[in-house]
């Protein structure tokens, strides 16, 4: 415990236009708190939507994305509509042998056990929304190969990222997520550059639909979303890598996204855990936890 201890409060850095403040203190301790006792290794990044506050823990440290990279996947999809080189109401045939078989995450393959015909938009909805993992790959393909995702993100620029395998690739081995990996810092960064789209990189049309996606996640109610009043809106995505039942470690619990407060503004954090020995509930109350206390902070009064 006290060696997870040093090496969290060392990884911990707190940043703000003017340098450390007493305010940002309180919640970089709060945060400190939470995953200190934790056996598992956690990633965290917030910034506030004025930039005013930045505080990282594990910013820089390489993370299996698992689903997550679903967010990224959507944005390189979107980018070719935008070129006019797809459609969002293209119609996709998916024939019954292109879905992933049932010990993959998939409602649209539950929806429609013998395939069917998609537009683009709605295969967008069930990768993000739901985390589908066929409409996933099937995307992935429309675009060319998960290098051609990873070199869209880059190209944004975003460079802390590598996206070597799809979904069926990633799951065939349990070291292959590793090589699908981002860090707190760049998710974060991320969200915010096409959240403010200032570079205009998406569209109106294409940026509404996919912050509206965003927002209707399912997957993670009890990740960023578990500990804040009801009716928050949360644009977020989640990412989970199941535990290896040979070493009783989880590999990935993720949630990233951006979290809308009462007062018009909002909070960007991306929270990834791993190497963890804890159970799955405790790993995702931990985000839970940074969430709640991120939350507090900046619709206290004191702020």
């Amino acid at each position: 415990m006290i060696k997870i201890f040093t090496i969290v409060a060392l990884a911990i850095s707190v940043i703000g236009c003017n340098g450390t403040s007493r305010n940002t203190e309180v919640l970089r301790t709060r945060v400190e708190n939470i995953v200190s006792s934790k056996k598992a290794i956690v990633g965290v990044s917030i910034i506030d939507s004025k930039g005013k506050d930045t505080i990282s823990i594990n910013g820089n440290r390489r993370f299996p994305m698992q689903s997550v990279f679903k967010f990224h996947i959507a944005l390189a999809v979107l980018s070719e509509i935008d070129k006019g080189k797809l459609s969002i109401d293209q119609k996709i045939e998916i024939s019954k042998d292109q879905l992933l078989p049932e010990d993959f995450w998939s409602p649209l393959r539950d929806d429609n056990p013998d395939g069917g015909s998609f537009t683009i938009g709605q295969l967008i909805q069930y990768s993000v929304s739901h985390s589908d993992n066929t409409a996933c790959d099937i995307l992935i393909r429309l675009i060319g190969t998960p290098k051609t995702v990873e070199e869209y993100i880059k190209k944004s620029g975003i460079n802390e990222i590598q996206i070597t395998f799809d979904e069926k690739e990633m799951q065939a081995k349990w070291e292959n997520m590793f090589q699908n990996w981002t860090t707190p810092i760049a998710a974060t960064e991320t969200l915010k550059l096409f959240y403010e789209n200032k570079n205009n990189l998406l569209s109106k049309s294409s940026y509404d639909f996919f912050w509206k996606v965003n927002k209707e996640t399912s997957t993670g109610k009890n990740r960023i979303k578990g500990q804040l009043p009801a009716e928050t809106i949360v644009a977020h995505k989640t990412g989970w890598s199941g535990t290896n039942k040979e070493t009783g470690i989880t590999a990935a619990v993720n949630n990233i996204g951006i979290v809308f407060l009462p007062n018009g503004e909002y909070f960007i954090i991306s929270v990834f855990v791993t190497d963890s020995k804890e159970d799955f509930d405790t790993n995702e109350k931990i985000i839970a936890d940074i969430a709640k206390a991120t939350y507090d902070f900046y619709t206290s009064t004191g702020n």
